[in-house]
């Protein structure tokens, strides 16, 4: 017996890859990634067909996906396989004349969102002598807004969205001084960056259904940051708000938050706001290393 499953006995090479049926390379596929699934997809017709498999994709895309799908004409995804939705969705989704994007996180499947600058309630943002909106290729949106000098600064932000359930982190993507590009090399101005070492700045969050995350914040701490490092001027820093929860019962979900310093005893300039980010939580962590651009 041990020499004919060996094969020694003049029998032919017994099965391979592509003798396993495609229900069952389907099964498998549900416990990978989509990255896992394409690469998989490239060795036989079986792999390549279970890979396209609608009730495989089905379980990637999060369960209220259709509610994504109300941002484009129906056109554009009426005939599409579940496969090409996940691949519509993974890249991003203006909404909101574009102040807002959301988009699958392409490992995951998991709902991430960015609220431009321009989607803010930007205490002053109308009067130049303020605040000045710069064109950049540092933002996914393209443009920031830039704090010259104030003594009330207050951006508020609300947003309304059938996020799925999950554990959220809202933060804010901040740099101190302004930035050009001399020569082809990217430099830095600090000229108007001040006051923001004397008074902490003021994050808040909170939901409808009663949930509250704050914290302060120096963003020109001399001290040392266990997290931004020695110093914070010059770099892109994402400032954790805090958490939020969302339920599977929860049809919509509406978080108003917030940053603030409105000590009026002194001033504070040369601060680029450019977006809010809400990323499922541990999937921020797993990022934070990164710019999230």
């Amino acid at each position: 017996m041990g020499a004919s499953l060996s094969g020694s006995s003049g029998m032919g090479p017994g099965p391979g890859l592509g003798d396993i049926p495609e229900s069952c390379v389907a099964c498998v596929f549900l416990y990978l990634t989509p990255p896992e699934i394409c690469n998989l997809a490239r060795l036989n017709r079986a792999f390549r067909g279970a890979a396209s498999s609608d009730s495989v994709w089905e379980k990637k895309l999060p369960p209220n996906y259709q509610d994504l799908l109300h941002f484009f004409p129906s056109e554009r995804y009426h005939n599409l396989s579940k496969k090409d939705i996940f691949a519509m969705l993974s890249r991003p989704v203006p909404f909101d004349d574009g102040t807002k994007e959301v988009w699958l996180d392409k490992v995951t499947g998991r709902v991430c969102m960015a609220i431009s600058a321009r989607g803010l309630a930007i205490t002053g943002i109308e009067d130049r002598r303020y605040w000045n909106w710069v064109p950049t290729e540092e933002s996914r949106f393209h443009i920031l807004a830039y704090l010259q000098q104030i003594w009330w600064f207050e951006v508020d932000g609300v947003v309304k969205f059938p996020f799925p359930a999950d554990i959220y982190t809202l933060s804010f993507r901040l740099h101190l001084g302004r930035f050009s590009k001399r020569l082809g090399r990217r430099v830095c101005n600090f000229e108007h960056t001040h006051g923001w070492d004397i008074k902490p700045v003021r994050f808040e969050l909170s939901t409808l259904d009663g949930q509250q995350a704050s914290c302060e914040c120096c963003l020109d701490d001399t001290e040392h940051d266990d997290i931004n490092g020695d110093h914070k001027r010059g770099f892109w820093i994402d400032y954790k708000v805090g958490e939020f929860i969302v339920n599977d019962s929860d049809p919509v979900t509406e978080v108003r938050f917030s940053m603030k310093q409105i000590d009026c005893t002194h001033s504070k300039g040369g601060l680029c706001v450019d977006s809010v980010f809400i990323i499922p939580s541990d999937l921020k962590e797993h990022k934070r290393r990164g710019v999230m651009k």
